[in-house]
């Protein structure tokens, strides 16, 4: 497994190893030795799947408060997406910016946010799944989310604003200047 730091350090891409021969590949695409060798969380405790039916589905960007804030370990197994991590802690030098990475089936490459990210991504082909792991359970009442096309985040999505797919609720989330401290 090799860990190498985005543009903000705390998001990592996370590139298990893969095995292939003439039948297709084997991969291990998580290990509680190996994350903890290379310093990552790896108590994780639930796993979701998300299947986008169309290219250009944006979900996000979302976020839980304390005490169910999340670590999120995100892979794609059909399809591809672009990933979106959002950085909110205040106290933070990165705060307010935005890192990306194209996750694919193809490449099998993983995005690690930690605690304190908003997390978003718009699928780029159809009939897309995108399975992660967090490190604590969806609580409905600590749930939160940042506009996905705020203006001042100015991220470079690959949809734009008429063709993207999304939820009524992802088109209402504040803006990162009307949304309170939460990390």
């Amino acid at each position: 497994m090799d860990v190498t730091s985005t543009a903000i350090p705390d998001v990592k891409i996370v590139k298990p190893k893969r095995f292939g021969d003439h039948r297709g590949f084997f991969s291990e695409t998580f290990s509680t030795r190996s994350f903890a060798e290379a310093g990552l969380p790896s108590v994780f405790v639930q796993d979701n799947h998300s299947l986008s039916r169309p290219k250009g589905t944006v979900r996000g960007l979302h976020f839980q408060l304390a005490p169910f804030a999340q670590d999120k370990l995100v892979r794609v197994v059909r399809g591809a997406i672009l990933d979106i991590a959002v950085d909110l802690r205040r106290d933070s030098p990165s705060f307010g910016r935005w890192v990306a990475a194209v996750l694919s089936a193809e490449n099998g490459d993983q995005l690690l946010i930690p605690i304190g990210f908003a997390h978003a991504f718009c699928t780029l082909e159809a009939d897309t799944e995108v399975l992660y792991k967090v490190t604590n359970f969806y609580s409905p009442q600590h749930d939160r989310g940042l506009l996905w096309n705020d203006p001042d985040l100015a991220i470079d999505w690959p949809v734009s604003e008429a063709d993207a797919v999304l939820s009524d609720k992802d088109r209402v989330h504040p803006r990162l200047r009307d949304l309170p401290p939460c990390f």
